[in-house]
């Protein structure tokens, strides 16, 4: 039997090491479609209920395993509707390969059915590689091409196949002229730095008296290292939100998530340091940085195209993460006083103490900040977690506890808004013997979560662990949105955008054959996250929270959140009137720092 053209690309990924594509049928890639069906479904076609699942899933996908991720759509809208997971790949440099499918060449140009012109549509998500296969013989190089950009460039990448290409049989390039042969091996390799360079940074680290060193996801492979360094500087270590499982935040100089969503213990951190050491994080809030001037700054980092931003750093090494490190450490001085290192413990340590008095204050009805609380020692040490954006990641940022082998992750620079429940899928497809629970709220639940159930209820049976807990946080708002307008605006919440249906989310749940729990009083949430995490396949634990706990930033001042209150009460809805009543007690009650200067 001939091998068509569709058959070499699943043949390809095969050879690649391939072994699940996140995807949705269309009339633009069925000549895929039968080839899979020839294939006895090799790679795995994990089919979800929107394209822009298949592209969070292979993101999700790519993330915790360390792979490609490869989603696959149909010409036209299909395409068009992936284009946001690929955004999210390409902002929080994830490889992900899309194969797309296109009109037949015949109808290319003639205004045909879901004829898109998909060269212009992918060509900034997928500026690094974006190509059309016209003849069979340019199938391999622009398979493999897209394949070892996505992981060289840790980005997104795009393969175009015509529908009527599909179906023609395959021919390898020939040794002539104005053919590209290809092949598939992608050794590995390492980037490492200059001595000069190495010599320099090593000078203005062991210059520093107060050390804070910054992790973001590019630090993951280097966990023994930076605990090093750090031990090393006496240093305290930030994490931005992608590096949050970079370090266990048991350790005691940790001071967690750094940014709008961090904690006070890294605000102080880079407030009163004399140095800083950035590694493998791009981090774009400048003003939770130390003050241009301040501090002396050394950036580590892999992409030449990353350095030398955010901060006047005066030394960028350019290589990974863990050679360079290794390479930098043996030319540290350990002999430095442990005054700031202490410091930046007992900050750590306040804080700590401050989040479990905010978590332990009454709401109405729940705390959502309980709700995170109750479920961090609850937590397997091999558990993954997800968190969608909007106000759930602040609790993830700020109660969730990394350690272990535990992993997380969320939308870090796009902050997309729907990719919760689809990470944790692509999650339970890289580790399939492992336990993930997605934080969602009710916005993102209703934008996204709902569908991709079914997408969970239907795979389910092939996960080893079949536990996929979601937790949803039902509060009947857009809360982030709200308290930004109120934060930054001075501006009451507006009604009309910011209120949302309420929906019975665990009885969603159970209409599929899942677990589904609703979750109304403070003593039944731990009882809520238990059945979850027990629960033999996907959950849902709904909990009722209260939208006017504030989620307060960590620099923020009593003066910042009584003028928030004064926005509050230029409202006049009843539903105001009841996020009003009180509100400055509340929010003194939440302040995290009130009883510091």
């Amino acid at each position: 039997m001939s091998t068509k053209v569709s058959d070499h690309v699943l043949q390809r990924l095969r050879e690649w090491g391939v072994e699940t594509v996140f995807g949705y049928p269309g009339d633009g890639i069925n000549g895929l479609l039968a080839a899979w069906g020839r294939a006895e479904d090799r790679p795995r076609f994990i089919q979800s209920r929107h394209e822009e699942m298949s592209a969070f899933q292979a993101v999700g996908y790519a993330k915790f395993s360390g792979r490609l991720g490869v989603c696959a759509a149909t010409s036209g809208p299909g395409a068009i509707h992936l284009l946001n997971g690929l955004y999210d790949a390409k902002l929080d440099h994830v490889p992900v390969l899309a194969i797309v499918g296109q009109t037949h060449r015949t109808a290319m140009g003639g205004s045909y059915q879901q004829e898109v012109d998909l060269h212009t549509l992918f060509k900034d998500v997928a500026s690094d590689f974006v190509e059309t296969v016209t003849v069979p013989e340019q199938l391999p190089n622009v398979l493999d091409r897209a394949i070892r950009t996505a992981y060289a460039r840790r980005s997104p990448t795009a393969v175009i196949i015509p529908g009527d290409v599909q179906e023609l049989e395959y021919s390898a390039p020939t040794h002539d002229f104005k053919m590209v042969p290809s092949s598939l091996d992608r050794s590995a390799w390492t980037a490492v730095p200059s001595q000069d360079s190495i010599e320099r940074a090593a000078e203005i680290l062991n210059a520093g008296d107060k050390v804070a060193i910054l992790v973001g996801q590019g630090a993951a492979g280097a966990r023994e290292e930076v605990h090093r360094i750090a031990q090393l500087l006496g240093a305290g270590v930030a994490k931005a939100l992608l590096g949050k499982d970079v370090l266990s935040d048991e350790l005691p100089y940790v001071t967690g998530s750094i940014g709008l969503l961090g904690t006070r213990a890294s605000y102080e951190l880079m407030r009163d340091c004399d140095t800083l050491l950035t590694i493998g994080s791009s981090f774009p809030y400048s003003q939770f940085l130390p003050e241009f001037g301040k501090a002396r700054a050394v950036q580590i980092d892999i992409d030449p195209h990353m350095v030398g931003m955010r901060y006047p750093y005066e030394v960028n090494l350019v290589g990974d993460a863990k050679e360079t490190l290794q390479r930098l450490i043996p030319r540290l001085e350990s002999d430095r006083g442990r005054e700031w290192y202490e410091t930046v413990c007992d900050n750590v340590k306040h804080w700590r103490e401050v989040m479990e008095r905010r978590a332990q204050l009454d709401a109405d009805p729940i705390n959502p900040e309980y709700v995170a609380r109750a479920l961090d020692p609850l937590l397997p040490d091999n558990a993954i977690v997800t968190s969608d954006s909007g106000s759930t990641a602040n609790w993830y940022a700020r109660h969730v506890t990394m350690r272990g082998d535990m992993r997380g992750s969320l939308s870090g620079t796009l902050a997309t808004m729907g990719c919760g429940v689809p990470y944790a899928i692509g999650a339970k497809f890289a580790h399939p013997d492992r336990p993930v629970v997605a934080l969602v709220g009710d916005g993102a639940m209703q934008m996204n979560g709902l569908a991709e159930l079914i997408t969970a209820a239907k795979y389910a049976d092939r996960w080893e662990d079949r536990r996929l807990v979601v937790g949803v946080w039902n509060n009947h708002d857009l809360n982030q949105v709200t308290w930004e307008m109120r934060a930054m605006e001075g501006a009451p919440s507006f009604l009309p955008s910011q209120e949302l249906p309420d929906v019975q989310y665990a009885a969603f749940a159970r209409s599929l054959g899942l677990t589904g729990v609703r979750v109304e009083k403070p003593e039944d949430v731990e009882a809520g996250w238990r059945a979850g995490l027990e629960a033999d396949g996907p959950a849902v634990i709904e909990f009722l929270t209260d939208p006017a706990v504030p989620p307060i930033p960590p620099h923020a001042t009593w003066e910042q959140m009584e003028a928030t209150a004064a926005s509050i009460l230029k409202g006049d809805t009843d539903r105001g009137s009841m996020i009003r009543q009180g509100f400055k007690a509340k929010v003194q009650e939440f302040l995290p720092h009130r009883d510091k200067k």
